[in-house]
């Protein structure tokens, strides 16, 4: 098949979005699919500092054509860059046409694909994912009819686990039938446990990975107030956070706030190349997020043999398990979490017994050629499907608070 993908975010914006689309793409060009790939991205200072912005860099297979986002730039006007997108996806159809369209997030990308698909008379796939389902629809009326309008009328709606689809479905009053649940999915053959390393084993002190981005929302602020109970707790450890984002300014200074600067280490961009590196020389992980769609960083370290330290969190329970393969404590519970890295780091046992049971689960279930697969087969039912016209394209205009602050969206 002739496939377009619109992506929200690639590299060399650091997100789990661009994780995502990159193992994704290799899995359908290797598979044979013709591949195109239209992605936006920030180029102003304000973007490249929270994600890291640029042009998209190439893909082996791929034909990617990035767009930068002037819109979301200019005062959050994400509209202007939906009609940049469907003229790019225009153009690319008329000089050979697509079988598919699919996209990253709901809105803006799944509204560009779902008119796209309409116009040229062809299906579309849209992939609801992290803050895009969390956030988007509940900021104003006019996002909260695209995203219904995208959830009712694309041909196939991919979402990563059930506690996220139902998160969705109470929220904007969609039909659960709406959605057909993916796993997200981690390249195990580049993901894996540190050569030598036995299930368990820890330096002294222990050494307490974050890894992702630096948000509040994803327990940036929560992990440093848990450090300082486990330093007054008297409790050795040596913490890296490792990535950029929205509060990695303020993630620093609650740090130097709670006297913690010799005990966290601040290691800033990580491509994601690299990435299988960081877990390495690492204990421990933590991710002490609200809410995810499906965490990219968790399955990382379930593949590095890590033990990890989380929430009961929508996009994070789905794979983890309190006391089996994981620690969960509550969402902003930081005594509890602090309690829970006690346990971590004292608990020889625990450790290895929470790792190998992380390391099994995401070997078998997690690994993307089975899950690319099964995004192949929802291609296959839908492909020769009519796109939906059942939909208003037109949107009522509306203040929104991700205008003032559009990084977030």
């Amino acid at each position: 098949m002739r496939i377009l993908f619109c992506s929200r975010r690639y590299f060399p914006a650091i997100s789990g979005m661009s994780v995502y689309a990159q193992n994704l793409l290799r899995e359908l060009v290797a598979a044979g699919h013709d591949m195109t790939m239209v992605s936006q991205y920030r180029g102003d200072e304000t973007g490249t500092r929270i994600y890291g912005g640029g042009p998209p860099p190439e893909l082996a297979g791929v034909r990617i054509l990035g767009r930068r986002s002037f819109g979301e730039e200019n005062g959050g006007d994400f509209e202007r860059d939906v009609e940049d997108m469907l003229d790019t996806i225009r153009a690319e159809h008329a000089r050979q046409p697509f079988d598919l369209l699919h996209a990253q997030y709901g809105y803006p990308n799944g509204w560009t694909v779902l008119r796209a698909a309409r116009e040229l008379g062809i299906p579309c796939v849209v992939s609801i994912q992290g803050g895009d389902g969390h956030w988007v629809g509940s900021c104003c009326e006019m996002h909260r009819l695209a995203m219904v309008r995208v959830i009712e009328n694309a041909n196939a709606v991919l979402i990563g686990c059930e506690s996220f689809a139902q998160e969705v479905v109470d929220r904007l009053g969609v039909d659960r039938d709406c959605f057909t649940i993916v796993p997200g999915a981690v390249d195990t053959s580049r993901f894996v446990p540190e050569p030598g390393r036995v299930p368990g084993d820890a330096a002294d002190p222990v050494r307490l990975l974050y890894h992702g981005r630096v948000d509040r929302r994803k327990g940036s602020l929560d992990f440093m107030d848990a450090l300082r109970i486990l330093r007054d707790d008297g409790i050795p450890f040596a913490a890296t956070v490792s990535g950029i984002g929205p509060d990695l300014d303020a993630t620093r200074q609650r740090a130097a706030e709670h006297g913690l600067e010799s005990a966290v280490r601040f290691s800033g961009y990580a491509d994601y190349e690299a990435a299988p590196a960081v877990y390495h020389g690492q204990d421990a992980f933590v991710s002490p997020t609200y809410m995810e769609g499906f965490s990219n960083t968790v399955l990382e370290a379930m593949a590095a043999g890590l033990p990890i330290v989380s929430c009961h969190a929508v996009g994070v329970m789905d794979c983890l398990r309190d006391d089996e393969n994981g620690l969960l404590v509550q969402p902003g519970d930081v005594p509890a979490q602090a309690a829970a890295l006690r346990r971590i780091i004292e608990d020889r046992p625990l450790r290895a017994r929470l790792a190998s049971a992380a390391l099994a689960e995401c070997r078998s279930t997690y690994a993307w050629g089975p899950v690319a697969r099964q995004i192949m087969r929802v291609y296959g039912e839908i492909v020769h499907q009519a796109p939906s016209d059942r939909f208003e394209i037109d949107l009522p205009r509306s203040d929104c608070r991700y205008r003032d602050a559009p990084h977030l969206l």
